[in-house]
């Protein structure tokens, strides 16, 4: 019974969290982020300043919580990987998978509503500051995944992976931010990441391989 307890008591905070959160999104795509006050945020979402503030310590977090499940998805596609696969081919496999069902983290991506997300993410400059955090956790925990004698090898490896994936993902979304629909751009967006992971197991031969 504890366990059901505890497990509805985080579902119920998990709906809190993303409530506020969503709430907060609404506000900035359609006044501006910085136009927006926490107190305003907290009032339209029902909750009290000092709960907002424990969910969400920055004003920075209240957008930024939406890559919160993608800070250690490569790290968990790398551990979960099946038998006979090497990192890298998972990794592709991944990203691929995520452009052909126009997941918006691959910014292939045209819904009205992600692209209103991302014209605000990309235009508020104190979020893209706070963005790099987020990637520089994303890369010690794929690291962690990669393992390996050298864990500065690791690192560097990790670091290579996500600058490819975040790099394929902004001109996807340059590219429908000017216009181009995700459907039509997606043969081409899916051979620059074939291309591109082709470049890395070039030089990541290690990972490349199938060790064990």
């Amino acid at each position: 019974m504890g366990g059901g307890v505890v497990g509805l008591r985080e579902m119920k905070r998990a709906r809190l969290v993303g409530a506020i959160s969503d709430a907060a999104i609404g506000l900035f795509v359609a006044r501006g982020f910085d136009a927006v006050s926490v107190a305003e945020v907290a009032a339209v979402a029902e909750v009290s300043k000092p709960t907002l503030f424990r969910y969400f310590p920055t004003k920075e977090d209240l957008v930024l919580h939406r890559f919160a499940d993608h800070q250690d998805e490569a790290g968990r596609v790398v551990a979960g990987r099946a038998a006979g696969v090497s990192p890298l081919t998972a990794l592709r496999l991944h990203f691929v998978a995520g452009l052909e069902r126009f997941d918006p983290v691959t910014g292939l991506c045209d819904a009205p509503e992600v692209l209103a997300f991302h014209r605000l993410l990309y235009g508020t400059p104190s979020l893209v500051a706070r963005l790099l955090a987020y990637t520089d956790r994303a890369e010690h925990a794929l690291a962690d995944a990669l393992g390996g004698p050298d864990p500065l090898e690791a690192l560097l490896a990790a670091g290579q992976i996500v600058t490819v994936q975040r790099i394929l993902a902004r001109e996807n979304w340059r590219r429908i931010a000017q216009g181009e629909r995700a459907a039509a751009l997606l043969p081409e967006a899916r051979a620059a990441a074939e291309g591109a992971f082709d470049r890395l197991a070039g030089g990541l031969t290690r990972l490349a391989s199938v060790t064990e």
